[in-house]
């Protein structure tokens, strides 16, 4: 059931009066019935100029404009805001941080003692087949044994019978999430058109990301090097993230390589600069496991470093997220989270899934085709 983030369930919002809105949105509902609707529009044009003026786009794949070119667009940007109250924040964080928790305990189980599988709660066949599970990673041992650095967790809200709204898990993003620079320029435009908002609110910040960001990359190096070189590796400028991840590696003041500024000798990765070779500690990755390594994966890979995965395995160089972490991302994995979270952790979920019907299951697959048209089917790997 949809759920009205900004007005109580059966207010009546045609009023015009603001007390119609839940709490947390009653400063911002009053401020909004001062604004004039030209005014709002006209903002929302200025934003669009901006964006696109500086390049904040994305490239949708598949999409040809009239000149035969990939179609690009423009970031999402919504002039009314969504907000979270404090609380409502905190119980998402936990929630989030459970979450992950778990998914990173099952990767490292997966290539190790692979116990949960034992144990039955999953299908072999589902983890073991999965296009996603990489064999190459069995037995290695990453810093910390922790798999993805950063998470990408998808977060819906709908409406429950008490009039308030409840928040599911959409789905987990593990192997290269992306999408986070558009945020921080969101956020910074909000502050550009709408400063008198934030002196209304007491708006938790998003601008110190990249430093957090740079702070988990180092902490992930091996060997404990007091300032370890980090890299952040891009498929390249036609990649329809490119943007975001020139904009990461600039806020964080480190070099943004392809591939083929890498390369590898007696299993350390090394960047080619202009004073020559320099040792890499740890790769921010933004290229799909199949092109990372063409000795190791997808031969005819030209976005990746031959030799990585050797020097990888022997703990020279850290990969952020993990090689492998697409085998707990994978729709066909998703409906077993809130068993992972039981198993590992020994809690009962914070936050549930979506309700899922697994059409491997001959009762769900029945009910699945007789509702096509009211579900969201999704492809899975396993």
């Amino acid at each position: 059931m949809g759920f009205d983030e900004m007005y109580a369930v059966n207010s009546q919002v045609d009023s015009g009066q603001s007390s119609a809105a839940r709490s947390h949105y009653q400063a911002y509902a009053e401020w909004l019935a001062r604004q004039v609707d030209a005014t709002m529009q006209a903002r929302r044009a200025e934003a669009e100029v901006i964006f696109r003026r500086v390049g904040i786009t994305f490239a949708v794949y598949g999409e040809k404009d009239e000149d035969g070119s990939g179609t690009e667009r423009l970031i999402p940007f919504d002039v009314i805001p969504r907000i979270i109250s404090s609380t409502e924040w905190a119980g998402l964080q936990r929630g989030l941080t459970q979450r992950v928790a778990a998914l990173n305990r099952f990767v490292h189980d997966v290539y190790h003692g692979q116990e949960i599988l034992k144990e039955g709660l999953i299908p072999s066949e589902q983890v073991l087949q999965n296009v996603q599970f990489r064999p190459e990673m069995m037995g290695v041992n990453v810093p910390g044994n922790i798999y993805s650095h950063i998470s990408g967790i998808d977060i819906v809200r709908a409406a429950n019978a008490q009039g308030g709204g409840d928040y599911y898990v959409l789905e987990d993003n593990l192997r290269v999430p992306s999408g986070v620079s558009y945020m921080i320029e969101d956020r910074k435009m909000m502050m550009r058109l709408f400063p008198d908002l934030f002196s209304t609110y007491s708006v938790a910040p998003v601008a110190h990301y990249p430093d957090l960001l740079l702070e988990t990359l180092r902490d992930a190096s091996p060997g404990g090097r007091s300032q370890p070189n980090v890299v952040v590796l891009t498929p390249g400028m036609y990649n329809s993230a490119y943007f975001e991840h020139a904009f990461l590696a600039q806020q964080m003041g480190v070099e943004l390589v392809e591939g083929k500024d890498l390369f590898v000798k007696d299993r350390y990765v090394y960047m080619r600069t202009t004073r020559g070779p320099k040792q890499v500690d740890v790769i921010y990755r933004r290229v799909d496991d199949d092109f990372l390594d063409p000795a190791a994966f997808r031969v005819d890979s030209t976005l990746g470093c031959a030799g990585l995965m050797d020097a990888y395995k022997a703990g020279h160089v850290t990969v952020c997220n993990a090689i492998g972490t697409g085998v707990a991302d994978d729709k066909s994995i998703y409906p077993y989270v809130p068993a992972m979270i039981e198993f590992y952790l020994g809690e009962k979920p914070i936050l549930n899934n979506v309700p899922t019907y697994m059409c491997r299951k001959p009762e769900d697959l029945a009910y699945t085709l007789a509702h096509l048209g009211e579900l969201v089917v999704k492809q899975v790997h396993g």
